[in-house]
């Protein structure tokens, strides 16, 4: 048997025969203890292949398979990152929404109603005048954007995370993360419809007006009322998938 490696980042040379989902496990492992953090670049195949005393061919079939699953993401010319936890923890409840019913994806808003509602009261309670500063002005970019529905979408998710940030309640900011990811096809879905986007920006304008004035009832309020509205479009999100 090998002897084990016990440099500090844990990696060790592979001694099982199933070599690739060897390579796999001991590469999820150190992804998910943070060996390399969010946006970092991971070691160089010849380096990674020495570490863990594999061929690349194997080596490759390991991080392609990473790669689906959403863990780290291959950069032309620049090299292999490591994703947001939120995009890979996310990426197996993907899957499972995609093969399942309207139902399902309705049940997945109703999460989603049920921490933003919350989020927007906390937020009432908790936003600082930078924060405050930041919600106005993402919600300037929606606004700017309402005829450009990728862009669209993006501030009016940066509004949301926003508003969880606000909150001060890191558990539930982390759930948001993981329920606006599932959702990010339907966001788009409703934000091309006619009228949405003009829609949307209004309801934001009235979410953020409850929270500037520490009005918690209020915030839950129109977070409620928006939500609701939104929800028209939750077939999208499955439509999405089938195709």
């Amino acid at each position: 048997m090998m002897k084990r490696d016990t440099q500090a980042d844990g990696l060790t040379p592979v001694v099982r025969t199933t070599l690739t989902a060897d390579i796999c496990r001991k590469m999820v492992s150190q992804l998910i203890r943070g060996t390399w953090a969010e946006g970092a670049r991971i070691p160089a195949e010849r380096e990674l292949c020495q570490k863990l005393g594999v061929g690349r061919a194997s080596l490759r079939e390991a991080l392609k398979a990473l790669e689906i699953m959403g863990m780290i993401e291959t950069r032309l010319g620049d090299g292999t990152y490591v994703c947001k936890r939120s995009d890979f923890f996310s990426r197996p409840l993907l899957w499972a929404i995609a093969s399942s019913s309207e139902a399902d994806a309705r049940e997945l808003i109703e999460a989603r109603m049920l921490i933003e509602v919350e989020l927007a009261g906390l937020a009432a309670e908790h936003a600082t005048a930078d924060q405050l500063v930041e919600l106005a002005g993402l919600l300037d970019q929606m606004e700017k954007t309402k005829k450009n529905p990728e862009k669209f979408v993006q501030a009016d998710v940066n509004f949301h995370l926003a508003i969880g940030r606000a909150a001060s309640n890191s558990i539930l900011m982390n759930a948001l993360h993981l329920v606006r990811n599932l959702l990010q096809q339907w966001i788009l879905g409703a934000a091309v419809v006619k009228g949405v986007p003009e829609k949307a920006c209004a309801q934001h304008k009235r979410v953020l007006t409850a929270i500037k004035n520490q009005n918690a009832m209020a915030a839950r309020k129109e977070m409620r009322k928006h939500l609701q509205d939104m929800a028209a479009f939750a077939p999208t999100l499955q439509k999405s998938a089938d195709e």
